[in-house]
């Protein structure tokens, strides 16, 4: 993580916790940071600073603002008029970090095929909480490569209980 990633977060953290939406704020990035992630055509536009900011703005203005907080959409148009369209997702994920440090907790970045239920991701928040040992706030990224089942990461220890993981270990096994 760089120096300057660590700065744009804190500087995120602290507008998010000043205007009282800090859980919001870090999900919707983190949503933003995904989604330029994955799709080439948005990343490339976003980090070419051979398009104007204008448009790179506009852009996210179209696609963020039916649906984002007013600071979210501040705080994305801010990082990618600056240049910082592709550091998003990295900005996003020390921004959830730091959010969870205020609250004392840690971060689990909880992979699943399936978008979790509210009541889902509490339970694998109290089970992640007893196995670390710390109280965690779950980030869920939902990943269809899972399969099945859940793969969840808290700092360097990871807990993968999910299908593809299996199946590795039997094929493995059975060669």
């Amino acid at each position: 993580m760089s120096e300057r990633t660590e700065g744009y977060a804190s500087a995120v953290v602290a507008i998010a916790q000043a205007e009282d939406v800090l859980d919001r704020v870090t999900e919707e990035l983190s949503a933003v940071g995904r989604a330029a992630a994955e799709n080439e055509e948005l990343r490339r536009v976003l980090t070419d600073l051979t398009v104007p900011a204008s448009r790179r703005i506009g852009i996210i203005e179209d696609l963020l603002a039916a649906q984002a907080s007013p600071v979210t959409l501040n705080v994305v148009t801010m990082l990618v008029g600056a240049g910082r369209g592709g550091e998003i997702d990295a900005i996003a994920d020390e921004a959830l970090t730091l959010a969870a440090a205020t609250r004392g907790e840690a971060v689990a970045e909880v992979r699943s095929a399936v978008a979790l239920t509210d009541s889902q991701i509490a339970r694998v928040a109290e089970a992640l909480s007893r196995a670390s040992g710390r109280n965690v706030t779950v980030h869920v990224v939902v990943d269809p490569e899972i399969i099945g089942g859940l793969s969840a990461q808290i700092g360097d220890t990871v807990f993968d209980g999910s299908v593809r993981t299996r199946l590795d270990k039997m094929k493995e096994r059975l060669s």
